[in-house]
């Protein structure tokens, strides 16, 4: 009996103060990531004239690169998917550096994208590393698919701050419906350990008090921000699915299709709004969360924009700018229902990101981490019936479908 218990609790330990390392090591990655990241958009903002022009460029070269030296790292969210399912037998550490630097340069450049991705491969580039190097650890019935869903929760909180929602997104993300909870507990410590070190280094947290209000949460005006976020949640994904396959149709040569594409993107993006909608979009983000002026039109630059970043192969992740649309879709759409701006700006921001990515603890878990846990049961509603109305559709190609969905 002892020896038993003895063999159960040892492996338990190990795998949980792997975590922490991995996690000790994301947070100082993405603190300095996301610092980084943070001064080029200040950079590009004050120098849109000469930063723009050069994103065509800015994507040959990083095409080239990879081609060159990315290999499977090119696969990106996928790789990271098949590697915390046991399917990939490794994350090569290039990933980190090819990663990181052709997200600032599309940053630097003018480019409509997130930084999500990068901080979510990132971590699992390191955890995993860390499982796979280390002999003892093989001998774990799937450690090194628990350490690498660890490192995606560690990389989550790491740039967001937000370890719950962290948690709850690389615990539900792979697979519609189920929950890994083989990974629970070395996710948290890698999620916690990655948002302290995040913090002390200095990365900024975002957070913002919302207005009391005065409605029910199954008011018909809160089941109506939820459609609303399903249905753009919806069309971001769909859109960036086809947008990436058009794309390859109309230039089968990656390095043609990203210079003419970014060439276009580029004057366009200056045309429009004169770099509103560059960056990660975190302008429209305070923009709507402080109650100032949003657009009827801004949901759908941003989503438009991010849409034919991502699509033509400029690298970064998606979800800040999900941030952003939910955002100017919530500040437009709550004041036609006698509803604060800054409150459904709150409530779409988080519903918009959980239809797109196919989840639903995470966003109900980053809406309150966010703006205030007194708000749960307005974005548990919002977020329901968000999900519910995004046709079960997931911007993570891999992610694998609900049973219920799928066809006998």
């Amino acid at each position: 009996m002892k020896s038993n218990i003895r063999n159960s609790i040892l492996p338990t330990a190990a795998l949980c103060g792997l975590a922490i390392a991995a996690g000790i090591v994301t947070g100082a990655l993405t603190a300095g990531f996301g610092r980084i990241l943070l001064w080029i958009g200040t950079f590009r903002s004050n120098h849109l004239l000469w930063c723009l022009p050069f994103l065509p460029i800015a994507g040959v070269l990083m095409v080239w690169v990879y081609q060159k030296y990315g290999k499977e790292s090119a696969q990106g969210m996928s790789l990271i998917f098949d590697a915390a399912d046991g399917k990939a037998k490794r994350i090569p550490l290039r990933l980190i550096p090819l990663l990181i630097g052709s997200t600032w340069l599309t940053h630097l450049c003018g480019g409509s994208a997130g930084r999500e991705g990068v901080a979510v491969q990132l971590g699992a580039a390191v955890s995993h590393n860390m499982g796979r190097r280390i002999p003892w650890f093989r001998d774990i019935p799937d450690a090194v698919p628990i350490l690498t869903i660890a490192g995606m929760a560690a990389g989550f909180s790491g740039l967001f701050h937000a370890p719950l929602a962290a948690v709850c997104f690389a615990l539900e993300v792979l697979a519609v419906g189920r929950l890994e909870y083989r990974a629970l507990l070395p996710a948290v410590l890698a999620a916690v350990s990655a948002n302290w070190v995040s913090a002390a280094l200095g990365l900024e947290t975002f957070q913002v008090a919302l207005p009391d209000v005065d409605t029910a949460p199954f008011s018909v005006p809160i089941l109506l921000l939820g459609v609303f976020s399903g249905i753009a949640g919806g069309i971001f994904t769909l859109l960036l699915k086809q947008g990436k396959s058009w794309a390859a149709k109309l230039f089968p040569n990656p390095l043609l299709r990203i210079a003419v594409c970014g060439a276009v993107l580029a004057l366009l993006l200056f045309l429009c709004g004169k770099g509103r909608y560059t960056g990660l979009g975190t302008n429209l983000i305070s923009l709507a969360c402080n109650g100032e002026t949003i657009y009827w039109f801004d949901f759908l630059g941003k989503l438009l924009f991010t849409v034919c970043t991502l699509a033509v192969g400029f690298q970064g992740g998606e979800v800040t700018p999900l941030f952003a649309i939910g955002a100017c879709l919530g500040a437009v759409a709550a004041p036609l229902f006698g509803l604060p701006a800054v409150f459904g700006a709150a409530l779409c921001y988080a519903a918009v990101f959980g239809s797109s990515s196919n989840t639903w603890l995470a966003p109900i878990c980053i809406g309150t981490e966010v703006f205030g846990f007194s708000c749960l049961p307005y974005f548990a509603v919002v977020c329901t019936v968000s999900r519910l109305c995004s046709g079960n559709r997931s911007m993570y190609g891999k992610q694998k479908p609900s049973p219920l969905f799928l066809q006998k």
